[in-house]
């Protein structure tokens, strides 16, 4: 992609993040500016060092086999026609001078500026960087932790499991077996329920191929800091799905901490301490870091301080939304609005309408949303609900999971897999195989490339 191809008398809006927020954004954009875009009279770029939108609530029936990985993202240039699409990272951004540093993906220092940088100007940008996992300094956490916001990190631990259970299954000794069979989630929000409960119904599924093992043999346990999970649906349903977790032999120790994980060796809190092969941090985000090396307006927590009509303050010509943003709450819910999927892709919406507005002189509206509820999946025919205050839970909240977030999927195509991802696991069993050597992929070949003794 080349900014120099972009009409010098066109308005270019530029949108940093192709997540959520900056893809729905994008997409309304193609919508609402239709005529213009054609004509050339507005041009819309695309920043993200990924060329695929992640759509994250797919992400634990991606780890635990029932979905296709490739179905829960979405090809931004497929999806996004009318629009320029640019791989690289971003910077830098310079509200004084309406431009935004980004280092092109494959960039070599001496190609752009000094430092491999590309200056791209804009007439209108949207901040959509998103968010990154909040993490704390805990020893040993960054060498044996691991996020789940990701495709790659559900893929990774998909196969990871898997070995797990290979290495349980290989293995005499009881320790090595032991620490093999023990999985720890830190963090009792959706994603980190969704993802224990999905990976554990996968593995339970799986024992029956790995006859030495039992699902008594595996130790499935969550971490929360807090007195209670899933704040979302309510205490009641928190209370339940506490319950439906204990049932199925998974501990959950609340008001508890990770203090240390050197090695493996977890200690927590309460005194316990004991070897992992597995450790998973869901424990909340923050937003991204990046927005610390700009001049915008930011809060305590590093969110770009944003209007109700979603424009950053002080800045009318940037636009701000999602978990990098702090927007008011005009619904009455709380101060500002949640950090999660269900506020990006209505923000986006509001947004892109705003932008168009903008850019025809017409007054902006406000960003309300009404509470509708939520919604989480806890395995196979599982799930818990709280929608516009009925409770639900068991096999009816599970068919409104999948409902729900299968009609805000991105794209006919993407709706089309994943129905039929869902279809065929009806007729067959879950895949169990592992394909850990994904994250090596060149090791066999420099095995074979090594110099033997006798060749020197």
């Amino acid at each position: 992609m080349s900014v120099e191809r972009i009409p010098p008398s066109a308005k270019h809006i530029v949108i940093v993040g192709g997540g959520y927020v900056g893809m729905y954004t994008a997409l309304r954009l193609q919508r609402r500016l239709r005529r213009e875009l054609r004509r050339g009279e507005v041009a819309v770029t695309v920043v993200d060092p990924q060329s695929y939108m992640t759509y994250q609530p797919f992400l634990p029936e991606a780890a635990a086999g029932n979905l296709e990985p490739r179905h829960v993202v979405a090809p931004l240039r497929r999806v996004l026609k009318r629009c320029r699409v640019l791989n690289g990272h971003v910077v830098g951004i310079s509200a004084e001078h309406h431009v935004v540093q980004v280092r092109p993906a494959g960039a070599a220092e001496s190609e752009q500026g000094a430092d491999g940088t590309l200056e791209v100007p804009y007439d209108r940008l949207v901040v959509a960087l998103g968010s990154i996992s909040r993490t704390l300094p805990i020893p040993g956490l960054a060498e044996c932790g691991i996020g789940f916001k990701t495709v790659e990190e559900a893929i990774y631990l998909r196969n990871h499991v898997l070995h797990q259970l290979d290495i349980a299954v290989s293995n005499d000794d009881p320790e090595v077996r032991r620490r093999a069979l023990t999985f720890v989630f830190v963090g009792g929000g959706f994603a980190g329920v969704e993802a224990l409960a999905e990976l554990e119904d996968m593995a339970r599924d799986a024992c029956r191929w790995y006859p030495p093992v039992r699902r008594e043999d595996m130790r499935w346990m969550m971490v929360e800091a807090a007195d209670r999970i899933l704040p979302e649906v309510g205490p009641e349903m928190g209370r339940w799905t506490v319950e439906a977790l204990r049932g199925r032999g998974i501990e959950v120790k609340l008001e508890t901490l990770l203090k240390s994980a050197e090695g493996g060796h977890i200690v927590l809190s309460d005194g316990e301490r004991f070897d992992a092969g597995t450790l998973v941090w869901t424990a909340g985000v923050k937003a991204h870091p990046m927005l610390r090396k700009t001049d915008l307006p930011l809060d305590d927590k590093g969110r770009v301080k944003a209007t109700a009509e979603l424009t950053v303050e002080g800045h009318p010509e940037i636009y701000a939304a999602g978990d990098n943003a702090r927007v008011p709450d005009l619904s009455g819910f709380g101060e500002f609005t949640a950090p999660n999927a269900q506020h990006a892709v209505r923000q986006a919406r509001t947004l892109g309408d705003n932008l168009a507005a903008d850019l025809h002189g017409r007054p902006l509206t406000p960003y309300k949303h009404a509470y509708v509820g939520s919604v989480a999946g806890l395995g196979l025919h599982k799930g818990v609900a709280n929608v516009y205050g009925v409770k639900l839970r068991g096999l009816v909240a599970w068919f409104m999971h999948r409902t729900y977030h299968l009609s805000r999927m991105p794209t006919v195509n993407r709706k089309f897999r994943v129905t039929l991802d869902w279809t065929l696991a009806l007729f067959f069993r879950r895949e169990i195989v592992s394909l850990g050597e994904l994250s090596s992929p060149r090791a066999q070949f420099e095995l074979a490339t090594e110099r033997r003794p006798e060749d020197r």
